[in-house]
């Protein structure tokens, strides 16, 4: 009679999930070496042929089934193959439009923010997200925070104070 078939949780960094890669780990005081795939998601399973519980009397081996768990990280939030990410931008970025740099766990890619945008907004990197093996990569999706400055030089603050002066923006009218 074959071994039993056994379960254990391998967990992985969004960018260890990304990449993929070989990983080294130990389970019950026994090493295994694991290929990861590129792209693998939450919950997925990754199977260790005759890696499972040991037979009783010469038959095969059950195999070993890693659960991939990914761990929260603080740029990154997962959803199935996409990308959520925050994107902080400066007051002039948001207010004119600008092309700016966004991390990916691939490296890095550049948006361009659309003039008018304010925080909240919702840009789409296509195939910027989770690779799958299986098909298109998912999507990144990085979400506007526009951030002001804290300390502003005194051009800085003369610059702020003529706007001020001839703008006709108020903010508690425009919604």
């Amino acid at each position: 009679m074959a071994g039993a078939d056994q379960e254990a949780e391998l967990e992985l960094s969004v960018a260890e999930a990304f990449r993929g890669g070989r990983r080294r780990i130990t389970l019950d005081g026994r090493g295994y070496d694991v290929n990861i795939p590129p792209g693998v998601t939450d919950g997925q399973r990754i199977r260790l042929a005759g890696q499972g519980g040991r037979s009783r009397g010469g038959a095969a081996a059950g195999d070993l089934y890693l659960v991939v768990r990914i761990a929260p990280d603080p740029r990154y939030r997962v959803e199935g193959r996409d990308l959520h990410t925050r994107l902080p931008v400066a007051p002039w970025e948001a207010v004119l439009g600008a092309r700016v740099p966004v991390r990916t766990p691939g490296g890095e890619a550049r948006v361009s923010v659309p003039a008018g945008s304010t925080t909240g907004r919702r840009l789409r990197l296509r195939g910027q997200g989770m690779p799958n093996p299986r098909g298109p990569a998912g999507d990144l999706y990085a979400e506007l925070e526009v951030q002001v400055p804290t300390r502003v030089t005194g051009r800085e603050r003369d610059l702020y104070e003529e706007l001020g002066k001839v703008s006709t923006f108020d903010p508690r009218e425009s919604r």
